[in-house]
């Protein structure tokens, strides 16, 4: 059990907080919620005696003390499943991931993700760095997004990429269907996000705080009818890599993407539209969003290499109904 000690002599600027925010400032590495999570379970004393309440108020004479509880070993098994392999080399596997399927496991579900695939295929061919739950993990999609993701198979090359997305060196695209018509129709959202303060599951643009957020966006084409939403599909490229970056950023400018359970109205009302296709249309269930590309140096040859990933046969489906209806 890892152990972490806090006088409060130290900070002179801390005098009858909260515990919970005290910590939250100093171990940025966690949430609040993880953090609150380790008072109510006994992991935090406050002068030598457990302490289960997270509003307990401290004063500079305090001593804080976290104890690290080690997590608990799980085992993820090798799961035989199809993955969309696009190359494979003695470093790297670049793959499009189907909608539906999760990356690697967590939050109860270490079953059938990415990673047990890639298990039962590669074995123990995978880079450690990310730890027994993500071997050969850089980098993720949301589960129910489609599109490429790059996979190391030993450290260096992990360690490479890693650093590729961290200095947003990577080149990558994505595509959506999104309610409306974006304004301007082509542009840049600048805009800081981070955790969201109503639902912690869930991301916000924050002008107070939060991480750097850049997404440029061009509309492709713009769907209507005069019975119909307006429903623009639009190609956005990343300069940072935030969670939920475009579902967040495409909401904020009043355009939320299609199927989007999470952000924004996930149905709208039609008039005098074919009933099966309003149904295929509201009912569609996932975000209509597609990791389209992905460019970035190899870790070992340094040559610029760059992949392209079609998009799966409900985005298609979607896109081809559109069509059908618009003017």
């Amino acid at each position: 059990m890892k152990k972490k000690i806090f006088n409060i002599i130290e900070y002179t600027d801390i005098d009858a907080g909260r515990i919970d925010k005290f910590l939250q400032s100093q171990l940025k590495e966690l949430s609040r919620t993880k953090i609150q999570n380790l008072i109510k379970q006994g992991h935090v004393k406050l002068n030598n005696a457990n302490i289960y309440e997270t509003s307990k108020k401290i004063r500079k004479e305090d001593k804080i003390e976290v104890n690290f509880p080690e997590p608990k070993e799980t085992s993820i098994k090798p799961y035989k499943m199809p993955l969309n392999i696009l190359y494979d080399d003695e470093d790297i596997i670049v793959i499009n991931k189907s909608p539906g399927t999760v990356v690697h496991p967590g939050a109860g579900n270490y079953e059938k993700t990415i990673v047990n695939g890639l298990l039962f295929k590669y074995q123990n061919k995978l880079s450690n760095v990310g730890g027994k739950l993500r071997p050969g993990i850089v980098h993720r999609i949301d589960k129910d997004t489609s599109g490429i993701i790059v996979v190391a198979k030993n450290d260096n090359a992990h360690i490479n990429l890693s650093k590729q997305f961290s200095n947003h060196s990577i080149k990558r695209s994505y595509e959506a269907l999104v309610w409306g018509v974006l304004k301007p129709r082509n542009g840049k959202i600048n805009e800081n996000i981070s955790r969201s303060t109503k639902n912690r599951q869930l991301m916000a643009v924050r002008k107070d705080k939060g991480k750097i957020a850049i997404t440029n966006y061009k509309t492709l084409k713009v769907f209507h009818n005069l019975n119909l939403p307006k429903i623009s599909l639009i190609e956005c490229k990343l300069e940072t890599g935030r969670t939920h970056q475009i579902r967040v950023h495409m909401n904020f400018k009043g355009n939320p993407i299609l199927g989007d359970r999470s952000y924004g109205k996930s149905k709208r009302k039609f008039k005098n539209i074919d009933a099966d296709i309003e149904k295929k249309i509201n009912n569609f269930n996932r975000q209509a969003l597609h990791a389209k590309s992905l460019g970035f140096t190899h870790p070992k040859t340094g040559k610029n290499i760059f992949f392209e990933a079609e998009k799966p046969k409900d985005f298609n489906a979607l896109i081809k109904n559109l069509t059908k209806i618009s003017i």
